[in-house]
């Protein structure tokens, strides 16, 4: 059950990056639930068409809701679809910056180019949306948040690609909540753990006996669920957390306090 009234957002417009599917979409929903008008962006334009259909179930309204296909690694593809959000919504009140990659492998048998796809995906495409979208955030009033990962400030084997590009993400975030704070825009982002219904987690912890070996390395011991990080997401999008900048909130069901040496396993 959700603290915010639905309408908290009317009249304020979002985008998401890696919003057709996952937790992304997630955030999507429950932001154009919460009454905004919502862009998501992503290369997959089946999985694009299907979130656009899901967004426009919740708004009621086709009217707003967009899709943009595109890749985050391709500046000038976000410079494209952020224009194209202005020109329908106007101003973007808030960025969600959710693309990234992932896949379990030791570092030497890690290929020079999986290495860099990763952190060419979340961490120069978390810049790039940053970059490209600051002409059109609103001044005062915008918000950036960012989906990071525990492994931003927990070694992990097996993750030395993603603890590389999230540990930029995090230090991003606070780079640019100093820098944009005088222009009245909050910069935040939440460090997510293990979360049902991701492609992530189907992919890390794809048998009962590995999703055990998670439950049982999380003090809540169990998953997350999509809403639950939706609405954590949403919290750092609201007046709520109006004095909340380059926080990095761990929603983790307190799996960091174990560290991450679990995921050895895989």
């Amino acid at each position: 059950m959700s603290i915010f009234r639905d309408g908290i957002l009317d009249g304020k417009t979002a985008f998401v990056t890696g919003g057709t599917s996952g937790i992304n979409l997630a955030i999507a929903k429950r932001l154009a639930k919460a009454g905004a008008k919502v862009a998501v962006f992503g290369r997959n334009e089946e999985r694009g068409a299907k979130a656009l259909a899901e967004l426009v179930e919740v708004t009621g309204d086709a009217a707003k809701a967009r899709y943009f296909a595109g890749d985050v690694r391709k500046y000038e593809t976000l410079e494209a679809a952020f224009q194209g959000t202005a020109e329908a919504f106007g101003t973007i009140d808030i960025l969600v910056n959710g693309a990234a990659g992932n896949f379990p492998a030791p570092a030497v048998a890690m290929s020079p180019n999986g290495f860099k796809s990763v952190v060419d995906i979340d961490l120069l495409g978390t810049y790039h949306a940053c970059r490209a979208a600051f002409a059109h955030l609103t001044k005062p009033g915008g918000v950036v948040l960012s989906v990071s990962a525990p492994q931003a400030f927990i070694p992990a084997p097996m993750q030395a690609h993603v603890c590389a590009a999230k540990a930029g993400v995090d230090m991003l975030t606070k780079v640019l909540a100093m820098e944009w704070g005088p222009m009245g825009i909050r910069v935040n982002a939440i460090a997510p753990g293990p979360v049902d219904g991701t492609e992530g987690m189907a992919r890390l912890a794809g048998s009962e006996e590995m999703r055990k070996k998670v439950a049982d390395n999380v003090a809540l011991r169990r998953f997350a669920s999509l809403d639950e990080m939706a609405e954590t997401a949403l919290f750092l999008c609201t007046p709520a957390a109006s004095y909340v900048t380059g926080a990095i909130m761990v929603a983790d069901g307190g799996q960091s306090l174990y560290g991450l040496g679990m995921l050895a396993a895989f």
